[in-house]
């Protein structure tokens, strides 16, 4: 009994400590941001005709996300912040409690909150936690839905999730090509369902869906290191924006791929590293994916580490030690970035497609071994 209250009251304490520490630090600017979409929903103002007036930035997301935030702007700024940072500790513990019972692995509350610890060490969480963001809700959503595409619910979540931040559709794909057709329908029917609330409850929720959705320019410069995507690295090497034919002649085949490789190990019995590589291509895919999108750097290592222990580390080595960030940066000096800048300050989309290179090579030496034991049985 004394073993399960800790294994409870260790990860709660973590949690009600983040919640503290919101509170006090406070001033998470895409918080702010999310705040205000819930007060234009809530005051029936147009959304996207304004930007914040806390911190300047345009509210970015589908118009269901900002139906989402209105209990958000209806706290007090500190309360929301301490609510906020302690939901995205609970979720970056849960995202290691879900991979690690997926991999048949115990996890203790002290264990947990460790891992979780140390996983503030990787540039991508301590970014999602110090602006406030979302991405490790949107994470433990998809994991905790993905991988059990037999349950009757299965796919909702996906769905809800894509209606707040679009690329998840990229799993609506994987569930497609993997064969889980009653789950990618309900995905896709739940993904309807939040435009259509969007649509409905916010004022000018059309222009969201007709005014430059595909414009990553409207999300912050896409040169900018942090934007470690297909077209980032594109528009740093080109030395401006790259066209929208360019980047889908680019990321396209490559997001492909990737979905290719992931769909092979779903169907070879490992969701959880199909998840993962799914979620590399959403990466990839997207026009912008700020370095705080990389959250799923956690579930990848903890995937690594029960199959190669020194892929594991180096992967862990890349995003604590931050090489996004050691060429000049900001201000559009990675326009004059020299070709090993370039090798360095795409470190992150480099290190997503060596891990699909990697899964493609032990995927076709496990089909090499099954056909070698089945001519030696024979």
């Amino acid at each position: 009994m004394g073993r399960v209250r800790r294994g409870v009251l260790i990860p709660l304490g973590a949690v009600a400590l983040a919640a503290v520490v919101g509170a006090v630090v406070g001033g998470f600017a895409d918080l702010h941001v999310y705040r205000y979409g819930g007060d234009a929903v809530w005051h029936q103002e147009r959304l996207y005709d304004a930007d914040d007036p806390v911190t300047g930035y345009p509210f970015t997301y589908p118009p269901f996300a900002a139906v989402l935030m209105v209990p958000l702007a209806l706290l007090p700024g500190w309360l929301a912040a301490a609510v906020w940072t302690a939901g995205s500790v609970a979720a970056l513990l849960a995202v290691v409690a879900v991979v690690l019972r997926t991999r048949g692995a115990a996890a203790s509350g002290g264990l947990l909150v460790a891992l979780g610890v140390g996983s503030l060490a990787l540039e991508p969480v301590g970014q999602n936690l110090a602006f406030g963001q979302v991405n490790l809700l949107v994470t433990v959503l998809l994991l905790v839905d993905l991988p059990a595409p037999e349950r009757r619910w299965s796919g909702v979540l996906v769905g809800i999730v894509a209606g707040v931040k679009l690329t998840p559709l990229v799993f609506v794909v994987l569930l497609a090509l993997a064969g889980e057709r009653a789950a990618a329908a309900r995905a896709s029917v739940a993904f309807a369902g939040t435009v259509v609330v969007g649509l409905i409850a916010v004022p000018g929720a059309a222009s969201y869906w007709t005014d430059g959705l595909l414009d990553a320019r409207r999300v912050g410069p896409p040169a900018l290191a942090h934007n470690q995507s297909a077209y980032g690295a594109l528009t740093r090497l080109l030395g401006e924006p790259a066209p929208q034919w360019a980047w889908a002649l680019v990321a396209g085949p490559i997001a492909v791929a990737v979905l290719l490789v992931a769909t092979a190990w779903w169907r070879r019995g490992d969701r959880l590293l199909a998840v993962c590589l799914a979620a590399m291509a959403m990466l990839v895919a997207s026009p912008v994916s700020w370095s705080h999108h990389w959250v799923w750097a956690v579930p990848v290592a903890l995937v690594l580490w029960g199959r190669s222990r020194p892929a594991a580390l180096a992967w862990v080595a890349v995003f604590a030690a931050r090489p996004i960030l050691w060429p000049p940066w900001a201000e559009g000096r990675e326009y004059d970035w020299r070709w090993f800048e370039h090798l360095v300050g795409d470190a992150y989309l480099l290190a997503a497609l060596a891990l699909v290179a990697g899964s493609a090579l032990a995927l076709n030496r496990s089909r090499r071994d099954v056909v070698s034991l089945d001519r030696r049985c024979g």
